[in-house]
Parts: structure tokens; C-alpha cells; sequence
């Protein structure tokens, strides 16, 4: 799909494009709004027909004109076909002499996709081999990458001359997710992946029955979504420093201070950051051929309290389905509680070939997220005291993402069961709707009619996108306004094709679907030996901040924010895939099919 590339340059050099419509590529559901844009028609309102399979009218009307969308960089129409309700395939829209894709009207049109985003998991399991009966066919299975991971800590020099000391001990952290298009473990963005779909789980608990997706845990009496979450909760655990361990690490630093200075630290039940090839290996690279070695990052306190919040998060989840291991997360979620507490600045930093740094220079909000989870499931004091004086206590400034952990705290006293006081636990409701209201609000400034009016699109967009989706929709839960529900289906309309490029960020769904992401071993357009991407695969989307790779690089300064993306492996920065992407998808289509 190189053409992605050429379309991009060709759209910010011209206001008005060639006439195109630009709809949801899967169709919609029944119930559901259903809006399509139209591209270089000019300023009047045009007639528009929707046709089924047969050839028959049975639909007509006027379109919207809106004007420039900046974000498109064109000019669009709006096609509102929310009157088209009866179930059925083959449908077509005509307007201004182009006809769009098919499309189908069907209830259970997000159910397809929830399976394969979450089959994303499995497929990027490591420690075990992923065979072909649970990935979907042969050309998906390979053998286990990094099996028996026993590994020791990164000790020698980092790319900014900075000499780390190590560690005297090794840990076996085999198993959990590799982390995007690299063959690296982390705490921190596995902990918002891992939350994400434990909440989906705590949300809606029926949504996934055991047996119903193929994966070897089936028919182990556990939800299958719970067998997916806890495969990465494991490997979590197998990351907490053990007690009594004293480690030189450096203290309260900012990742441009040189040379790093290290102090002598407590360190045991702190979450080691990450662990990770030494260098960067080649493109492509099945993970059993990995050839470089392994080391465990040095801990840090963003590290320490992800595994806090989302072992809490476990304690309650597991704790009348699996007590054993619900009283091992417990102990896990407290002891990292107080490792933190007792390390308080421990950040991540360092310059490290091999693998991403993951930084954070603010931590409130992951204190913010791991007392309101630790609070939840054991009512302790010093919990709620902590929440109360931190300033994230019942707010809510933008969507979450891997740094920015404080919303999923308040989504969380939200929602479950605590001791707030009536007017605290209210105040939680009102920070999720208004950050949903200040979404909704964008939605009207967009052309192409989604909850974001910026023209910053930062590296992983769409995901950012599916997180504000998380919110609108948890915002239609608390208030059963329509509406809230409507801009979470404006976003996935987006995702798979209501945008100025027409691709479907997803692969497998959609007439132009994603097909070359940066991603090692789902790499069959560098290699025909190995395969594409199997269907539910999310691309990070439009990069217009952050145009690092050499395909971005030749995209920066001639195109508009939304076709700032191209369909190539080689495009890290538009284009690779991400645990802490593909967990919203999966959140945002469950949640879809539950609420039809």
C-alpha cells in the first residue's frame, strides 16, 4: 500500500482532493448512528442515495457541508444514514458520482473484531510456543521466544557514558506480552495494557465465557479474558525485586543529568522497569532467533507502582475465583506499595540501546492510581488519606496513556464499590463526565467528526483516541446519554476508514486494511517467509509530532496531521503495533457488543 505515502504528500499539497466517501469499512450497527464523510464536493449540499445488494433505493437525502477540516487538510461533507436500521450486507452510498464501499448493517458487528484484537495477546505471548490451532492457522505459529528467561541486571555503561552497577542476583521472568514491534518486557506500558483489560473484565464480566476463544487455558473454568490478563500479571510479579535486597540506583534524577549519580537503596519489593535485548536486533527477527542477550533493567518507582495497581486490581478480581492467587497479588500489590513509599523518585532514565525508555517525570498520578486500586480492594486507611491529598483526587485532565495513569484511578472509584462518602464518590462520577463532555465538545470542531480537536497527533494516536473512547463510554454508563455513546462510535468509524486516508488502522477488517506493520515476526512484506499480520492488529495511526523513522521523516512539513501515516514496516513511528494500543481496541469493540 505504498500508495499511502504518495496519497499523504498529494493531500497536504491540495485543499481539494479528488471526490472520495469515507465510512466505517466493517458498517454498523443497527441502532447505532451511522454517519459517512464526502471529500472535494465544494461547499453546496449534494443528493445522496444508499442502495442494498440488489441495486434497490432505500435510502436518500442531503449531505451536511462543513467546510476545511485543518486536521484533513480538505474539504468535507457530512452524510448522516442513521435512518438505515434494517440488518443487512452489500449496502452502497452514492454521492457526488462516487460510490462508497460496501458495507453491511449487523448487531453483532464489533463482536469479530473484540475477538481478534484480544487474540493480539495470545499471538504475542512469550516463553511458550504459539501454535497454530489457538493463532488462527500455520502461518502464525512459531516456536517459544525466550523461554526459561533467568536473567541478571544491566551492569556497564549506558549511550550516555553513565556506568550502572547491576545487580547480585537473576530472576526468572519468563512469559508475558512482548511489548510492540520489539522483543521487549515492560512494567509500566504492561500495566496499563494489563489494567485495561482487567477493567474490561470488572465491566463486563460475561463477556468472554470460558472456551469461547481459542486459547489453551480453555475449559480451565476461568473467564477467557481473565486467562489473557493473567498471563501478563505473572510475568509482572516475576519482575518485584526480592526482600532484602539493597540495589545502587539513581536517586531523584532527571534523564538529562550527567553523569547519573547512585545511591544505595532498599530496594526489595520494587519492580524491576524492564527487560530487553542489549541492542536492537534486526528487522525481520522471530523471537525464538532473538540473538542478542537479555538483562533486567534497574528498578524504578513508576515500575513499582504499576505492579501495585494492577496487582490490587488482581487481588479483588481473583479473590472468589482463584483465593491462592489472589493473596499472592495482594502480597505483591502492598509490598510495592511500600517499596515505593519508601522510594519515592526513582525514575527511569538512562539512554539503553535494545529497547524504549518508557520515562516519566511526574509520578503523582501513578501514586494516584495505585492507592485508589489498593484502596478498592482492601478499604485500608492510608489509602483513601493518600488519594485525598493528592491533586488528581476526583479530576480528570485528558485521556490516560501509559504516563498518565491518574484517570484510570477515578474510572476505577467510579465504578466499584468503596468507602467514599456519597459527595466523594459523586465527585468521581462528575470528573469522568465532564472529561467526556470537554471530548464531546471536539467532536463538533473536526471535519471528519471525532473527539479530538488538536492538530497534534502524537505517536500512537489511535490508541489516545480509544482512550477517550473509554471514557465517552463510561461516561454512557453513568448517565445513559446517547450521545456519549455516539462519539464512541464516532471513533471506531474512524478507525476503520472514516478518515481522509480510507484505510482501516486495523488488520484483517476492512477493504484497505493495515498490512505492513512495524512488527518482527509479522513481517511478510519484508520476507515472504514470514507472515502478515494476523486480523486485529491496531496501527498506532497519524504522527505528525514525532516523526523519528525514515518514512515519517520524508512525510514532515508536507501533510495534514490525520495523513501523517504510511503502511510500511519501516515506519516505527506511524505504523508499529502496541500492547497498550490493542487493549482499548479490545476494551472499546467488548464494550460496543455488550451495549448494541
Amino acid at each position: 500500500m505504498r500508495w499511502l505515502v504518495v496519497g499523504a504528500a498529494l493531500l497536504a499539497a491540495a485543499p481539494l482532493p479528488a471526490q472520495a466517501i469515507a465510512l466505517n469499512q466493517l458498517g454498523f450497527q443497527p441502532g447505532s448512528q451511522k454517519l459517512a464523510i464526502l471529500s472535494g464536493a465544494g461547499g453546496k449540499p449534494v443528493p445522496w442515495t444508499v442502495t442494498d445488494a440488489a441495486g434497490a433505493k432505500v435510502l436518500s437525502g442531503l449531505s451536511h457541508p462543513y467546510g476545511e477540516d485543518a486536521a484533513a487538510g480538505m474539504m468535507v461533507q457530512r452524510i448522516d444514514l442513521s435512518g438505515l436500521t434494517k440488518p443487512g450486507e452489500g449496502y452502497r452510498l452514492q454521492a457526488a458520482g462516487v460510490t462508497s464501499d460496501a458495507f453491511r448493517v449487523e448487531a453483532a458487528l464489533y463482536r469479530p473484531l473484540a475477538e481478534g484484537s484480544l487474540a493480539y495477546f495470545y499471538h504475542n505471548r512469550a516463553g511458550v510456543p504459539i501454535e497454530a490451532r489457538f493463532a488462527g492457522g500455520e502461518r502464525w505459529a512459531r516456536p517459544a521466544g525466550h523461554p526459561h528467561e533467568v536473567v541478571g541486571c544491566f551492569a556497564g555503561k549506558d549511550q550516555k557514558g553513565n556506568s550502572w552497577p547491576g545487580c547480585d542476583y537473576k530472576l526468572d521472568v519468563t512469559g508475558g506480552w512482548y511489548d510492540a514491534g520489539d522483543h521487549g518486557k515492560y512494567v509500566v506500558n504492561g500495566g496499563i495494557s494489563l489494567w485495561t483489560l482487567q477493567n474490561l473484565y470488572e465491566r463486563l464480566p460475561k463477556s468472554f465465557a470460558d472456551g469461547g476463544l481459542p486459547l489453551p487455558e480453555a475449559g480451565n473454568g476461568v473467564s477467557d479474558l481473565l486467562d489473557h490478563a493473567r498471563w501478563q500479571m505473572e510475568f509482572m510479579l516475576r519482575m518485584q525485586v526480592p526482600d532484602g535486597k539493597h540495589l545502587r540506583l539513581p536517586v531523584g534524577q532527571a534523564t538529562n543529568d550527567k553523569p547519573l549519580q547512585f545511591s544505595e537503596v532498599d530496594a526489595g519489593g520494587m519492580a524491576h522497569h524492564k527487560i530487553a535485548d542489549m541492542n536492537w536486533t534486526a528487522l525481520p527477527m522471530r523471537p525464538d532467533r532473538d540473538p542478542e542477550v537479555r538483562v533486567l533493567h534497574a528498578s524504578s518507582t513508576a515500575a513499582t507502582l504499576n505492579l501495585a495497581a494492577t496487582a490490587a486490581q488482581c487481588a479483588r478480581i481473583w479473590r472468589s475465583i482463584d483465593p491462592a492467587f489472589s493473596a499472592q497479588c495482594q502480597k505483591a500489590a502492598e509490598r510495592a506499595w511500600k517499596a515505593a513509599l519508601r522510594n519515592p523518585d526513582i525514575l527511569a532514565v538512562g539512554d539503553f540501546a535494545g529497547s524504549g525508555g518508557y520515562g516519566d517525570a511526574d509520578l503523582s498520578d501513578e501514586f494516584y492510581w495505585a492507592a485508589a486500586e489498593l484502596y478498592v480492594t482492601t478499604g485500608g486507611a492510608p489509602y483513601l488519606e493518600m488519594l485525598r491529598k493528592l491533586p488528581h483526587f476526583a479530576r480528570i485532565n485528558g485521556e490516560p496513556g501509559w504516563a498518565v495513569t491518574a484517570p484510570l484511578g477515578t474510572l476505577t472509584l467510579s465504578f466499584a464499590p468503596s468507602g467514599l462518602t456519597p459527595e466523594e464518590a459523586k465527585k468521581m462520577r462528575s470528573a469522568v463526565v465532564g472529561a467526556a463532555d470537554v471530548f464531546l465538545a471536539e467532536r463538533d470542531k473536526v471535519g471528519y467528526a471525532i473527539p479530538k480537536s488538536s492538530l497534534a497527533y502524537d505517536w500512537g494516536s489511535n490508541s489516545n483516541l480509544l482512550n477517550r473512547a473509554m471514557l465517552l463510554a463510561a461516561a454512557y454508563d453513568l448517565t445513559g446519554e446517547a450521545r456519549y455513546r455516539e462519539a464512541v462510535v464516532d471513533v471506531m468509524d474512524y478507525l476503520l476508514g472514516r478518515n481522509p486516508l480510507r484505510v482501516s488502522y486495523v488488520s484483517g477488517f476492512g477493504d484497505r486494511a493495515m498490512h505492513r506493520p512495524h512488527h518482527r515476526f509479522w513481517a511478510e512484506s519484508l520476507d515472504p517467509a514470514y507472515p502478515p499480520p494476523p486480523p486485529g492488529a491496531l496501527s498506532g495511526g497519524p504522527n505528525n509530532t514525532a516523526m523519528s523513522d525514515d518514512v515519517a521523516k520524508r512525510l514532515k512539513g508536507k501533510c495534514a496531521p490525520q495523513v501523517c501515516w504510511a503502511d510500511d514496516a519501516h515506519a516505527y513511528a506511524l505504523n508499529e503495533v502496541a500492547i497498550n494500543w490493542n487493549a482499548p481496541l479490545a476494551w472499546v469493540s467488548t464494550w460496543l457488543d455488550a451495549r448494541r
